[in-house]
């Protein structure tokens, strides 16, 4: 059982391509002269995966038919009744977060963030919203399950087992069967876990996250607003980050505070 688990976790170096199974089959049926240079092949994707996911805001673009308009406005429900804060509540300073649990740039800026938060204690709280999109089959409902367990009070526990476990459930046959042992491993009533997976509130309370997003004009994932201003793509390093939670704590800190 922990070599498969390792394999799988090995997985997560080619998660972006999609393909890469068949581009291995394509490469066996090489002639023999060719095959000697497949180890070569595989490395150079490697590294250039590596390059490629340098960058903290590393966005994966939607597809199409899900782009929405700046000027759509959020639901009639309150979208308070799905924040989820992580942090001091009463923090001066927040960071919102648009992610999708099967995003592997999602899982690096939550756990970059997760630091930030202790960083920057008492003056910054996040706020994360899920965003599933349409090319991640198993992210909608990654999503549910982290609900689900919110309404027993453990949805920031879930969250960092989901991203934490990503490679894992994410190439399994039938995640809900993970889903279900995260949930006990959490020490979650399972028989109600499972009725909260599939019932209305959790799914409006995903439909709140959607709604805020679409009313931000949110398309790509991750996406991080500090105090509603959002990081744009050439502030999207940890540097960058830092830089301006730094300008925001500054500008939000009165001189009585900082002694």
């Amino acid at each position: 059982m922990r070599d498969s688990r390792v394999s799988l976790k090995a997985l997560k170096y080619y998660e972006k391509f999609d393909d890469f199974p068949h581009a291995l089959k394509l490469l066996a049926s090489f002639p023999s002269c060719m095959k000697r240079y497949l180890a070569f092949i595989i490395v150079g994707v490697v590294a250039l995966t590596a390059l490629a996911g340098s960058p903290l805001l590393c966005q994966t673009l939607q597809p199409h038919r899900l782009n929405i308009s700046a000027d759509q406005t959020t639901s009639a429900r309150d979208p308070a009744k799905s924040v989820h804060i992580r942090g001091n509540p009463d923090a001066p300073v927040t960071l919102e977060e648009f992610g999708d649990f099967e995003c592997s740039s999602c899982k690096n800026v939550a756990t970059f963030l997760d630091k930030a938060i202790k960083e920057y204690h008492p003056h910054v709280r996040l706020i994360f919203r899920s965003f599933p999109l349409a090319m991640h089959q198993d992210a909608r409902d990654a999503a549910l399950a982290a609900e689900a367990a919110g309404l027993q009070g453990r949805y920031w526990e879930m969250h960092d087992m989901l991203f934490r476990e990503q490679a894992v459930w994410s190439s399994a046959t039938d995640p809900g069967l993970l889903f279900d042992t995260y949930a006990e491993t959490l020490g979650l009533d399972l028989n109600q876990f499972r009725k909260d997976v599939k019932s209305d509130k959790v799914r409006e309370r995903l439909e709140s996250d959607q709604a805020r997003a679409k009313s931000l004009g949110v398309k790509v994932v991750p996406t991080l607003f500090i105090d509603k201003r959002v990081v744009e793509k050439k502030d999207g390093t940890p540097d960058g980050v830092h830089r301006l939670i730094d300008e925001a704590v500054k500008a939000k800190t009165s001189p009585s505070e900082k002694k």
